[in-house]
């Protein structure tokens, strides 16, 4: 398994991998377009052979990418679920030409929709997003922290989503620690978060780990980001979550503050080494 953190991609997309490696990652995730909006930038066939050769020289082999923040599949506003759709499989076919493992999304708020309703949506808006799909570049699920009406704060729902949507590059789920500490989720009692995941929707559905530590307490609803072991699920926590990715080959994405990332990646290297 790799350890590795979110880049910029300021300049230009291939200049991502010298900074991931500047860090010490092993592997990275980007946004392939600014997270808040507007046009996405060309993709050219030299810029495809500049990040190729970028990750090359920095013997990087795997990398993820990370949807805009304003993807929204249960919005009651057909403009938003529409082009939420369009976004996501242009995200999908650009991750696809830049050589990327996966594709990570949120799914939105239900709103003013009934969750039932809202979830349908979600669905179908998946579904419509993956039509006709043939690319290698897997698409997951980031579980929520659960405030508001967000989907996707507990894995029977993402399994259900996943399970009716029913499309084999949709297969999988991105694991965000402090998001799902957040939900109620205790990595403090790992074995028993660990069983009731599986119970949810099964250990080998996770294919990804956003690894943050969490500023806020265990069921808080809030999404706080902190550096590992200076939050509340701790180091004693991470170790046993490191330890888990490394036995089942699963790669951890840190989203911590850039200040102290590279301290992030050097414990949690230490962890999975001990």
């Amino acid at each position: 398994m790799n350890i590795g953190c979110h880049v910029s991609i300021a300049g230009g997309i291939f200049n991502a991998p010298q900074r991931a490696a500047d860090l010490g990652a092993e592997c990275f995730q980007i946004f392939t377009r600014s997270p808040q909006g507007g046009k996405a930038p060309e993709l050219t066939q030299e810029v495809l052979e500049k990040f190729s050769a970028e990750m090359k020289k920095n013997k990087l082999e795997n990398f993820v990418v990370h949807t805009p923040y304003y993807i929204n599949f249960a919005s009651a506003n057909n403009r938003i679920r529409y082009g939420s759709v369009a976004v996501l499989r242009d995200e999908l076919e650009r991750a696809n030409l830049l050589g990327a493992k996966y594709v990570m999304t949120h799914l939105g708020s239900a709103g003013e929709l009934p969750e039932p309703e809202a979830t349908a949506k979600v669905v179908e808006m998946l579904s419509k997003t993956l039509e006709g799909y043939t690319g290698t570049t897997e698409l997951l699920i980031e579980n929520s922290a659960g405030a508001g009406k967000i989907i996707g704060a507990t894995f029977t729902q993402i399994a259900e989503i996943i399970k009716n949507v029913n499309h084999p590059k949709l297969n999988g789920i991105c694991i965000d620690t402090q998001h799902s500490f957040a939900s109620g989720y205790d990595w403090r009692d790992f074995e028993k978060t660990l069983q009731q995941i599986d119970q949810e929707i099964g250990l080998e559905k996770i294919k990804l780990i956003h690894t943050n530590d969490s500023l806020t307490e265990c069921g808080s609803k809030k999404d706080r980001h902190a550096h590992i072991d200076e939050g509340l699920i701790g180091a004693t926590a991470f170790q046993k979550i490191v330890a888990f990715a490394q036995k089942n080959n699963i790669d951890m994405i840190l989203e911590t503050e850039h200040e102290k990332v590279l301290d992030d990646i050097e414990l949690l290297k230490k962890m999975r080494s001990s």
